[in-house]
């Protein structure tokens, strides 16, 4: 049961490593059923060399392990809170790749420096709150999704599928969790571009909101224009 899920779950955690976004055991990409209430997640500190569909671990929204013999993430409590956010998405994914993780940990957001970036994020890549001591020491994975979801109060979490964590590193989703790791790539080249363009101008500023809603807009939308109306 839940074999297509694992199988989607699995592939989308090797396309990480694949893209060289993660190291070692670092990052998990997860996927959700929503119709039964069942989130498929990457075992927790195993490596993506010894990764497979049957060891993807199933597991409730209330994060009650329902099949597998591994521990879930350490992070499912942050995916599981995104999944109640988000209404709207399929798949959550986490990494520390470098250039997202270094403006995390500058505990700066990401300004829209180009068009490549208004293609696909409408806006700057917003960066959350410092954690609290209260909740960090208390439910601390949970708090990390409280915190994204209070970041995303007056944000539209589908048009801006990607989060930066004060100190942390970032999180993105997606209607899949193909989906949610090719956020996380995109996600990674406009950090680096962003880092590369600041340090070649550290005065560029953003594009203008015109610019950035004619990029956002011609491929999100019922207005949309980019591509083929097939989807090739």
């Amino acid at each position: 049961m839940y074999d297509d899920l694992k199988s989607e779950v699995c592939q989308a955690n090797l396309e990480l490593s694949k893209r060289g976004l993660v190291t070692y055991s670092w990052g998990n990409v997860s996927g959700i059923d929503r119709q039964n209430g069942v989130v498929a997640i990457k075992p927790s500190g195993v490596a993506y060399d010894q990764l497979t569909k049957d060891n993807i671990v199933l597991v409730d929204m209330e994060g009650k392990v329902v099949d597998g013999n591994l521990r879930p993430s350490s992070d499912t409590p942050t995916h599981l809170e995104l999944y109640r956010a988000f209404e709207g998405i399929g798949g959550v994914c986490h990494t520390h790749s470098t250039y997202a993780t270094m403006w995390a940990q500058a505990c700066r957001e990401i300004p829209c420096l180009g068009t490549t970036h208004a293609d696909h994020f409408h806006g700057p890549v917003p960066v959350t709150d410092e954690m609290q001591a209260d909740e960090i020491a208390s439910d601390y994975e949970l708090n990390t999704g409280r915190l994204i979801v209070r970041r995303f109060r007056e944000l539209d979490a589908l048009h801006l599928p990607v989060v930066l964590v004060a100190n942390h590193g970032p999180f993105t989703w997606g209607s899949s969790p193909a989906d949610a790791v090719q956020q996380a790539v995109i996600l990674e080249q406009v950090a680096e571009m962003a880092y590369g363009t600041l340090m070649l101008n550290p005065g560029q500023g953003q594009i203008s909101a015109a610019l950035q809603a004619k990029h956002f807009l011609r491929k999100h939308g019922k207005d949309a224009y980019y591509g083929q109306e097939n989807g090739e």
